[in-house]
Formats: C-alpha cells, structure tokens, sequence
C-alpha cells in the first residue's frame, strides 16, 4: 500500500514531538507495519459499505492513519489505548482526519469500555473492532473484552508467539490461537516476521 505524503508529514511530527521519539519509533519496526499492511490486506474483502472502526489498543495509532490511507471505506475510526501517552502521538499521527470529525483517540482500558459507553451518550458501538494486542490480556480480560462487543461487530483479533515480560498470554500456534479467542473464524491465518510468527482471525465472536 502508499503512503502519502501529507501523512507522512503527520507521522513524522508526531515522533518529532513525542516526548520519548526512540520508543516512538518502536512502533515503525517492519514487523509491526507487515503486520498492520497485512490486516488491511485480508480485512478489506469483508468490509462491504462505509463503516465505524474501532482499535482496542491503538497504541500509537499508526493502524489508524495506515486504514485511512487504504482502499476500506472508512466513516471514522476510534482508537481507544490504556496508555495516556498514546492519545497525543495517535492525535498527530491522524490529525486530517481528527480535524474534519474522522478520528479520535481516547485513553481508556478496553475492559471498560461498555462503563464509559452508559456514561457517555456519544459513544456508539463499532461496526468493525480490532483487537491487535491481545497478547497484552490474560485469559479472564480477553473473555471479559469480548463478552462486552454486540454479536453483529465484525471483530479482527491479533496476537503473536514472542516471549516478552508485558506478553502474558501468547499463542504458540494459531490453533492454540483461535482456542483462546471464541471467534467463529471467517478467515484466520499467520503471517512470518523476523523475530515472531504473528496470527490473526477474522469473524464474529461465538459467546
């Protein structure tokens, strides 16, 4: 896929601007950019009208800007991350959109997201949830997660098999995977980095 270049210059104001750029630029590793190309790649044919996407774990916000730039009709995305850190840099990473009303970035825990909804009446439900670090929630998060997405979200989950202190529940094949996620697959696959095999499922959750 292309980049523009009008993003191009967000993305780099917004390492420009981060307070800690070196961790900024983790977020471009080629393993991370294969692996959000690669869910743009394999979401787009199930992604039929303009639709509301929502990034549980957003981090930076680069899927965002990335979707934004690809051929998914998109109405808006929100990227919603636990870190407070994120919201700025996510900001700047999306900001053509941000300021024509197509973006938003929140921090929140994705747990808790059904609270804040009944709190806030602007918050509506995704037609379309990615869910790329599922490998950040334990078993019982994941479980609690998803019980709270309505049955006619498409949901796209990511996780991966690389040993890391903050990874507490990884998949060490996509069978164990698709185990762990209660998603009734439409489409599931892996995708080989450098440093770590990477799944992914498609579908509708099945709790």
């Amino acid at each position: 896929m292309k980049i523009d270049t009008e993003h191009l210059h967000f993305w780099m104001q917004a390492i420009r601007q981060s307070p800690d750029p070196m961790r900024t630029l983790d977020g471009f590793w080629s393993g991370q950019l294969k692996s959000k190309e690669w869910l743009i790649e394999k979401l787009e044919p199930y992604v039929h009208k303009p639709s509301f996407i929502e990034i549980h774990g957003g981090w930076l916000g680069i899927l965002s800007s990335m979707i934004f730039q690809s051929n998914i009709p998109v109405t808006q995305i929100w990227s919603t991350d636990i870190d407070p850190a994120c919201e700025p840099i996510a900001s700047m990473m999306n900001k053509q959109e941000e300021m024509v009303g197509r973006f938003k970035a929140i921090t929140a825990d994705m747990c808790h997201l059904s609270y804040l909804r009944q709190q806030e009446n602007e918050w509506s439900v995704g037609d379309i949830i990615i869910n790329t670090s599922c490998e950040h929630l334990t078993q019982a998060q994941y479980d609690f997660w998803l019980t709270q997405l309505p049955k006619t979200a498409l949901v796209v989950v990511q996780s991966n098999n690389y040993d890391l202190p903050e990874h507490v529940r990884t998949a060490k094949t996509l069978a164990e995977f698709k185990e762990q996620s209660k998603i009734n697959a439409m489409w599931s696959g892996s995708l080989t980095t450098k440093m770590y095999e990477r799944w992914m499922i498609i579908g509708y959750k099945n709790i």
